[in-house]
Parts: structure tokens; C-alpha cells; sequence
């Protein structure tokens, strides 16, 4: 499950994550966007637990500089040893640009030296290395994480997946339908077993009509970012050319109106709890390993309810 989830304020996100827990979640994930950091749920959640796994998704590859990206998972992973995954992704330029004056510049190469520096640094190691991308002189953690954690990279296609598969322990993938999957897993498998982590947007509700309206902004507002359009192309969702050519010549409303409900129904999971549960197994079925439900807020809807309905069985 996503935490923290929406709708609650976060002085209850402890209570929520000890109840997670109890009814058998058997990992909580947070995300780094628009609303809370990454980092401060998880510390909540390790405060509050004892054995629920524990990842972020992701935390993106620009904002923190390197020493202190790796100081932060070491302080996770000594906190909660054996049970944070971290998960790093080149996030968007809107997010490191915009929002933190930082360019926004090869996030092919950032993710590569990257991932190479947390190898190193995670292991204790004293780290003097120029990368491509940044340079680090004379680090070395002073917490030591033992174990060291899982180092995870979001990727949509190509070469970001075959480098999630190379160099890092598995990818995190999202905005995609279960038959999607089986698209992006033989890339990141390439070279050996790995973890796929998937973020899956998850309306509560057995209203077709009020899901598919939720869905629908949704994707028009994330799907006509070039990166996620040009994956939906890739991934052959022709069906979506209307919504895109619409979006372009402005007319909001039309477009909104364009995304087919089939396509809402592929990448938005809604329905009663048993019909949610079985399309989530469906991700699983085709090659994701960990599947991370992220609730989308319903009027009237109580995502604690929603979350002891959805419960593991």
C-alpha cells in the first residue's frame, strides 16, 4: 500500500501504518511528487512496525545531492535493517527545474553514476570519483547500513529499463495495464532475476462512472507529458492519438471526453473490493513481484475502510 494514504491528515499516518501492518500488508510504499517527502512516512511507519517492508518510489535522482541521498537510505536502512528498499528515478523536469532550480540534464547518465556512487557508499566505502555527472571527493557513510538496502531505478522503456536490469536490483514501473507488464519485464530480465516493483492507481469504488471521471483526468494530466506519451506509444495505445491531438490544439474538454473508458479500465483499477483484488493479482500474473496499490481520495469513501477491505487474504 502508498503511504501516507490520502484523505487523512499525517498526525494519523502512525496509527494507519501500525494497523497496515496488522492486517497483513506486507509492504508500505511512499512516493515523492506534490505532496509529503518520501523519507518522513517511512520513518513514521519504522517507528510504529516490526516487520512490514518498507520503499520508497522513488526518490528522485537530481534533488538531493549524492552524499546526502546516501545518508538518508543508510539512516532508513540502519533504522529498519533488512526491510527499506530504496528507489530512484529521474522524476520530471517540472519537479527539478521549476520547483528546485536544479538542471535538469542527462537523466540517463545521472541514474548510471548514481546508482554506481550508492554501490559504493552503501557498502561503506570511501567514495573519490569524478562520474559523468557529478563528482564526489573523499565520502564515506557514517552509518553503515547492514544490511545494505536494495538500490531500485523507475524506468518506462529502453534504455532505462535495461539499465534497472544491469546495474540496479530490480525497476519500478508504473502508468501501465497488467498485459503491459509482460512489455517492460523481459527488458529489465534481461540479465538475471529481478525485482519489479509496480505502482497501480487504485479507485475505490464500484461506481464505473465516478472511477472512469477520476481516471480520466488522471490520465490526460500525466499522459500528455512527452516521457509518459511517448511510453503509451511505445506501448501501442493507439487509441489515445484523439486525446493527444485534442490536448494539443487546447480543447481540454474534448480531450478529457477522447480517453476511451476501455483505457480508463486498463489503468485505473476499480470495482468492488474482490474484483480490485483479482485485477491487482492480474499485475502479478504477468510479472510484477510487488505490486503497491496508490488509492485514489473518493468522496465519501474512507481509505482505512478501504484498506481492511483489500487486506490479504
Amino acid at each position: 500500500m502508498t503511504i501516507p494514504l490520502d484523505g487523512l491528515s499525517l498526525s494519523e499516518q502512525a496509527e494507519v501504518c501500525r494497523e497496515l501492518e496488522g492486517l497483513g500488508y506486507t509492504d508500505l510504499w511512499s512516493a515523492e511528487g506534490m505532496h509529503a517527502d518520501g523519507f518522513t512516512p517511512l520513518a513514521v511507519a519504522a517507528a510504529v512496525t516490526t516487520h512490514v517492508h518498507l520503499g520508497i518510489a522513488i526518490a528522485p535522482s537530481f534533488t538531493r545531492g549524492p552524499a546526502l541521498l546516501a545518508q538518508t537510505a543508510a539512516t532508513m536502512a540502519a533504522t529498519a535493517p533488512g526491510r527499506f528498499t530504496l528507489g530512484i528515478g529521474s522524476s520530471s523536469n517540472v519537479i527539478v527545474e521549476k520547483w528546485n532550480s536544479i538542471p535538469f540534464e542527462k537523466p540517463l547518465s545521472r541514474n548510471r553514476d548514481l546508482l554506481r556512487f550508492l554501490r559504493a557508499a552503501l557498502a561503506g566505502q570511501r567514495v573519490e570519483q569524478a562520474y559523468d555527472t557529478f563528482s564526489v571527493e573523499g565520502f564515506r557513510l557514517g552509518v553503515v547500513p547492514d544490511p545494505a538496502p536494495n538500490v531500485l531505478l523507475a524506468g518506462l522503456r529502453g534504455k532505462m529499463l535495461s539499465l534497472a536490469g544491469e546495474e540496479a536490483d530490480g525497476a519500478i514501473i508504473n502508468w501501465l495495464s497488467a498485459e503491459d507488464v509482460e512489455q517492460v519485464t523481459p527488458i529489465v530480465g534481461a540479465h538475471g532475476p529481478r525485482e519489479v516493483v509496480a505502482r497501480i492507481i487504485v479507485a475505490p469504488t464500484a461506481d464505473a462512472d465516478v472511477a472512469r471521471a477520476l481516471g480520466r483526468r488522471l490520465i490526460t494530466t500525466y499522459l500528455n507529458v512527452p516521457v509518459y506519451r511517448d511510453f503509451h506509444r511505445w506501448l501501442g495505445r493507439d487509441d489515445l492519438e484523439p486525446m493527444w491531438r485534442l490536448w494539443e490544439e487546447g480543447d481540454r474538454k474534448a480531450a478529457l471526453a477522447a480517453v476511451p473508458d476501455q483505457v480508463v479500465d486498463d489503468l485505473v483499477v476499480h470495482g468492488r473490493p474482490e474484483e480490485i483484488r483479482e485485477h491487482l493479482r492480474r499485475f502479478v500474473d504477468h510479472g510484477v513481484t510487488t505490486p503497491i496499490a496508490m488509492l485514489l481520495p473518493v468522496p465519501g469513501v474512507d481509505p482505512r475502510e478501504v484498506c481492511r477491505d483489500l487486506a490479504p487474504r
